[in-house]
């Protein structure tokens, strides 16, 4: 894999960590975090949910800035007994370093996937089964959607927002043409969305670098947006997106 030159998108904290496993794999990670995490003002709707969490049958915790937030505003006097899920093991991780009944899917790294979880299918399985997603603004409505088919209620609580850091204009263009960038990636669609906003009038000039995207629905938003070469990693960790580059050759320019 040596010659992939990626521009790294994830918020601050997550992109150095992925910039220094890929270099342990001959890959060179520039980090542009595209993604700030603010967590929101502890509303009455938090608290209530919060306080609401021992009535749920699963909590899903769709990353690790909500697992963090989540686990500040839990009262620790409260024993929390259900089952909690995320699509991912580093998120996972964070729950269980706490003591929580905490599950992840192994042999994939997707909404698709936790949804094959058989745990999670038999935590929604009576009707009528209380499910509580934590998450940022927006994202993975995926999942709400095929819990309800299967008879569940599910109850979104947002607990931060995604703002895109400030950075001088043509930033992006700058940064890679200095460093001779070959490849892109991105996290999330708001992180795709964060990215074509900072390329502005040279987005058609990006959008032909090869574009590594977490899920088919990051794949279909960017290929609408115009990007050429879009491949989906199935997965936002830094596994996934090292198969990734396995199966893909560099681009030679």
């Amino acid at each position: 894999m040596t010659g992939w030159r990626l521009l790294l998108t994830r918020p601050a904290e997550d992109c150095a960590a992925l910039a220094q496993t890929l270099a342990g794999e001959g890959v060179f990670g520039s980090c542009l975090p595209l993604l700030d995490i603010v967590p929101l003002p502890v509303s009455e709707k938090i608290r209530q949910a919060m306080a609401r969490l021992q009535r749920c049958d699963a909590v899903i915790v769709v990353s690790k800035p909500a697992a963090r937030i989540a686990l500040d505003l839990l009262d620790d006097s409260v024993a929390l007994t259900m089952p909690w899920f995320s699509v991912g093991a580093a998120t996972a991780q964070i729950l269980l370093e706490h003591g929580l009944d905490a599950h992840f899917p192994v042999d994939g790294d997707d909404s698709e996937a936790l949804l094959q979880l058989p745990r999670l299918r038999e935590a929604v399985s009576q009707p009528g089964a209380q499910v509580l997603i934590l998450r940022g603004e927006g994202g993975r409505e995926l999942l709400a959607e095929r819990l309800r088919e299967r008879g569940a209620s599910v109850e979104y609580l947002e607990l931060y927002r995604r703002d895109l850091p400030a950075y001088p204009p043509q930033e992006l263009s700058r940064r890679i043409a200095a460093e001779r960038l070959n490849g892109l990636v991105v996290s999330s669609g708001q992180g795709f969305e964060h990215l074509q906003q900072m390329a502005g009038d040279a987005w058609p000039l990006i959008a032909q670098l090869p574009l590594f995207v977490p899920s088919p629905r990051v794949a279909e938003q960017a290929r609408a947006a115009g990007a050429q070469t879009v491949v989906d990693c199935r997965g936002a960790s830094a596994a996934a997106l090292l198969t990734a580059l396995r199966e893909h050759p560099r681009p030679v320019f």
